[in-house]
């Protein structure tokens, strides 16, 4: 009986022990507690598409709406410059209807050769660089333009002001980039106001300022926006789209991990995966056969986009400057026609209500953002942007009808709302079209093209509507 008992002891011992060799081989003797788990984990994989849907919108997002649309504001103010110093410079240095256009071709000129070159830096060596060094770069020529001795001096350093400017619109894939999807059509249309508030912001300081101190004060005080912004700009990252491009995981894994921290909320279980692009910033992939329709309609529809809105901004300041407005009930001020004599043109600086008239059609860019939330919601961008060339066309050819003052000043508002929300669909259109290794280039393209019609529209706008003055009855 004590053998059979040794021996069955025996037989369990070797059991034990075999059992154990197993579980040593399917489990390393290092493993800690819970790794199993762990393991599962990492069998796990997620997109940065997918992180930025599971973080959600939140306080960072708020922070990135409120900072970069403040880049708006700088653009807006840069550019809109442009038609509140028209008829201080036309009378200072005595310039012809052609000289004056030249200034605003020169800037779109700039921003155009800028718009690529910022694009493909942004793509090959990061968004953060560009749209920061176009903030220090606009923000230092621009102070420089109020100290311009000449002419010639002015347009140059204006155009450098609009490569500036070129790299500070890079802003607008940064934040679409971090941006969860379901957002952008309330988000990014809402940054109109940022817009506004520079455009109207522009042409307040004109009508304070130019009176008592003149033009070039007025843009010394337009720069301070720019400064604050850059130092502002720290707590904007760099996108994790670009770093996972790149190849840059870790670097991706910690904005993203910073952005869930700041939201409250948490990264999606496993670990971030993506395969590194090496054709960053390949101009042959927007001609490529998956694209090339697509970059073809979409460069048209930018240099519309960009020649109706600045055609109607320069316009509309046009025809306030040299009082060639058709309308039924002028006023005193209105009555009085633009004459040239030597081919040199009187100096007929903005009055207080031609100010007046300016900031009312800039409410028109926000006046209808809720319509154009609609737009992109119910119908979708491709057709919203259809709806909207036409209804802009539409009151494109009214403005020519004569009518009161108070009917142009409507007719205005709308066509700013217009062409605005025109604009806003093309931007979120092209940033959603374009996949990341291409997408910084492929708004450079655009926005490039998009200056081409800036360029044409100052000559059509300020010397094609100065040549013949519309009757007033």
């Amino acid at each position: 009986t004590v053998v059979r008992m040794d021996d069955c002891m025996k037989t369990q011992l070797v059991s034990a022990i075999h059992l154990q060799e197993v579980e040593l081989q399917e489990k390393p003797a290092d493993e800690p507690q819970g790794s199993k788990n762990n393991n599962n984990n990492n069998d796990q994989t997620y997109t940065v598409e997918e992180a930025v849907e599971t973080i959600g919108f939140g306080r960072f997002h708020i922070l990135l709406f409120v900072i970069m649309g403040s880049s708006n504001i700088v653009e807006a103010m840069e550019i809109m410059l442009l038609a509140v110093v028209s008829p201080e410079i036309r009378c200072e240095w005595h310039l012809e209807n052609w000289q004056v256009a030249l200034v605003s071709t020169m800037v779109f000129l700039g921003f155009m050769l800028c718009g690529v070159v910022g694009g493909y830096i942004a793509d090959r060596y990061g968004r953060w660089k560009v749209v920061f060094g176009g903030f220090v770069w606009s923000a230092y020529f621009s102070l420089l333009t109020s100290f311009a001795p000449s002419y010639s001096w002015f347009i140059f350093l204006r155009s450098m002001v609009g490569c500036g400017v070129a790299g500070v619109s890079q802003g607008f894939v940064l934040k679409t980039e971090f941006i969860p999807a379901k957002h952008r059509a309330y988000l990014l249309p809402l940054a109109t106001v940022f817009w506004m508030l520079g455009s109207m912001l522009i042409i307040i300081l004109g009508m304070l300022v130019v009176p008592v101190l003149g033009w070039r004060w007025m843009i010394r005080m337009s720069v301070t926006p720019s400064v604050l912004l850059i130092f502002l700009f720290k707590f904007i990252p760099e996108s994790a789209r670009y770093h996972m491009s790149a190849g840059n995981v870790q670097a991706a894994v910690e904005i993203l991990q910073r952005i869930a921290d700041m939201n409250r909320a948490a990264l999606p279980p496993g670990r971030l995966v993506e395969p590194a692009q090496r054709e960053r910033g390949n101009w042959r992939i927007l001609l490529s056969s998956s694209f090339r329709r697509t970059s073809l309609l979409l460069w048209y529809s930018w240099f519309v986009a960009s020649f109706a809105y600045y055609g109607s901004v320069l316009s509309s300041s046009e025809l306030l400057e040299k009082n060639l407005l058709c309308v039924t009930d002028a006023d005193q001020e209105h009555q009085v026609k633009h004459r040239q004599e030597d081919g040199l043109c009187y100096c007929i600086p903005f009055g207080l209500s031609d100010y007046q008239t300016l900031l009312i059609s800039c409410l028109g860019e926000v006046a209808l953002v809720p319509v154009n939330i609609c737009l992109l919601n119910v119908f979708g961008r491709k057709m919203s942007l259809a709806v909207l060339q036409l209804l802009a066309a539409i009151v494109f050819m009214m403005v020519n009808i004569c009518t009161t003052m108070f009917g142009f000043t409507v007719l205005l508002f709308l066509l700013r709302s217009l062409v605005s929300m025109n604009f806003n669909v093309v931007y979120i259109y092209t940033a959603e079209v374009y996949p990341t290794v291409a997408r910084s280039l492929g708004m450079g393209f655009c926005t490039s093209f998009s200056r081409i019609g800036g360029m044409i529209a100052p000559f059509m706008a300020q010397v094609r509507s100065g040549s013949g003055a519309l009757s007033i009855r």
